[in-house]
């Protein structure tokens, strides 16, 4: 196992269907320590939404074994442009085909994002881990999935048209700046699925909602937090964007993981 982000090889598997996802690992050097599914948000990847800025590397150092996959249609794994590729909730269970590649029985689960949102999914469809995270989402975006899917269909089908500086345009920015492909990703807005509130309110899993002070994008964190069982608040400095470079989200993700 890597213990440098420097030194991440790509690893591959065959999920569910058939479709193939990379995935990479950051941990202690004798390739031991608690396993964290760690999944990026929309339009990223592994390494810029948890390498690039120190996160999985902070977490790692609690002695983690931090396991990033690229999400289908994101990064290193297969942009197929068939829509037949993305059945509803296909994200939750390229996750789930990961933790059954690895073995997992004892682990952790976190997401930022998209990524926070499909952890929740999966805690909704039974998943188990020791702890949870769900950062950068909040109730609504939960709860109403295509509310904001309608804000991302309408920039990857208006590319280019958006004026310099807006929401949109600064979400095209960062689409270029991570090569992401439009059609995958017009594509991965299929897979969403809106998890209801009652479920929420049944998840027993200790769950950690930590999001930008002024990250309003999918709706409450707080709120997010007071419907889950064991659900824990916190903020860090930012908005949706900026929240995701700062090291305080690094940093209280390591600490919660580490309690």
């Amino acid at each position: 196992m890597a213990s440098s982000p420097t030194e991440l090889p790509v690893h591959r598997f065959t999920s569910f269907d058939g479709e193939e996802i990379a995935y990479r690992e950051l941990g202690p050097e004798n390739g031991g320590g608690r396993p964290l599914v760690l999944i990026h948000g929309f339009f990223s990847t592994a390494m810029v939404n948890w390498v690039r800025y120190g996160h999985a590397e902070r977490i790692a150092a609690e002695g983690y074994r931090v396991i990033m996959p690229d999400l289908r249609g994101h990064g290193d794994s297969t942009k197929s442009h068939d829509v037949a590729a993305y059945p509803k909730d296909a994200l939750a269970d390229d996750c789930f085909a990961l933790v059954a590649h690895l073995g997992l029985t004892d682990y952790d689960l976190a997401g930022y994002s998209l990524g926070g949102r499909t952890t929740m999914r999966m805690l909704a469809r039974g998943a188990k881990p020791g702890k949870a995270i769900c950062a950068g989402m909040g109730l609504e975006g939960t709860i109403h999935t295509q509310g904001r899917g309608g804000h991302f269909r309408k920039i990857l089908t208006n590319l280019g048209t958006f004026e310099r500086g807006s929401p949109e345009w600064m979400a095209e920015a960062f689409l270029k700046t991570t090569g992401g492909d439009p059609v995958a990703l017009l594509h991965i807005l299929e897979t969403f699925v809106d998890t209801p509130i009652e479920t929420i309110r049944s998840i027993e899993t200790p769950v950690l909602v930590v999001s930008g002070r002024d990250d309003h994008d999918n709706g409450s964190s707080e709120a997010l937090a007071e419907a889950l069982p064991h659900g824990t608040y916190a903020a860090v400095p930012g908005n949706h964007m900026s929240a995701v470079t700062n090291r305080a989200l690094g940093e209280a993700m390591a600490r919660f993981l580490a309690r």
